[in-house]
């Protein structure tokens, strides 16, 4: 890298190959495809948003909250499916050109911290407290395994659609602040500022990384990493319930 090189690039430099640098591919669609592919995902969007708005106003400790946040993670995932082809991705390691794995784990770590942080501040914050308490009373008021199962498997299917559907119908003009910003309005349905703004950290992480690699892989273990690491580190934050 030359001296020439932009500071923040500098900086950047070991994220590049998952954040920045796009890798070669070709996934353009005929023009009947990708009309298609943004009819499926603008019904899908809407009755995924509607479905995840109702599943979190369902009251913490009701058996009927699992159903629904499946139902509303089934919804996500047959969306990305039906709305055409998804690809994996691949980014580039040692010259060569590899499956994500590693470096987007890492990744979901790093990003955990930084909510962490935020988390911390966000304690001395009473009305922001109670959004973040509003969201782990489902966690606080049921079964922990259930709770961790649905969380992932929505991260897991939430990639599908956004990272994989949506990002794809969008086209090349700006996918990664038009996905990130269609993924926080679809969770205002939630009424939570706070989602909102994880969503807006989080989905713009994800929509790097989606349009360096190509596919959905590194999204997925991002946001699986990222889940997990949450449930362990906020329950302790903010108290038993």
């Amino acid at each position: 890298m030359s001296d020439a090189t932009p500071v923040w690039r500098r900086l950047l430099a070991p994220l590049a190959p998952a954040l920045i640098d796009k890798v070669e591919r070709d996934h353009t669609q005929p023009d009947a495809e990708f009309r298609r592919r943004r009819l499926v995902v603008a019904v899908v969007l809407v009755v995924g948003a509607v479905l995840l708005g109702v599943s979190l106003a369902v009251e913490p400790g009701d058996p009927a909250f699992y159903p629904l946040t499946l139902l509303t993670a089934g919804v996500w995932v047959l969306g990305g499916i039906l709305s055409g082809p998804l690809h994996l991705g691949r980014i580039p390691f040692r010259g060569t050109l590899r499956r994500p794995v590693v470096t987007p784990v890492l990744l979901g770590l790093a990003v955990a911290a930084v909510f962490v942080v935020g988390a911390l501040v966000v304690r001395q914050v009473p009305l922001a407290e109670g959004y973040v308490d509003d969201v782990l009373a489902h966690f606080f008021a049921g079964v922990v395994p259930l709770v961790w199962t649905v969380a992932l498997v929505n991260g897991v299917a939430e990639e599908v659609f956004f990272r994989g559907g949506l990002f794809a119908a969008i086209g090349r003009e700006h996918p990664v602040v038009i996905s990130t910003a269609i993924y926080a309005l679809a969770t205002v349905a939630t009424g939570n500022p706070v989602l909102v703004l994880a969503a807006v950290v989080l989905g713009g992480v994800l929509g790097l990384q989606r349009r360096a690699s190509g596919g959905i892989l590194g999204p997925v273990l991002t946001h699986v990493t990222w889940s997990s690491a949450m449930l362990l580190a906020l329950p302790p934050l903010f108290g038993s319930g």
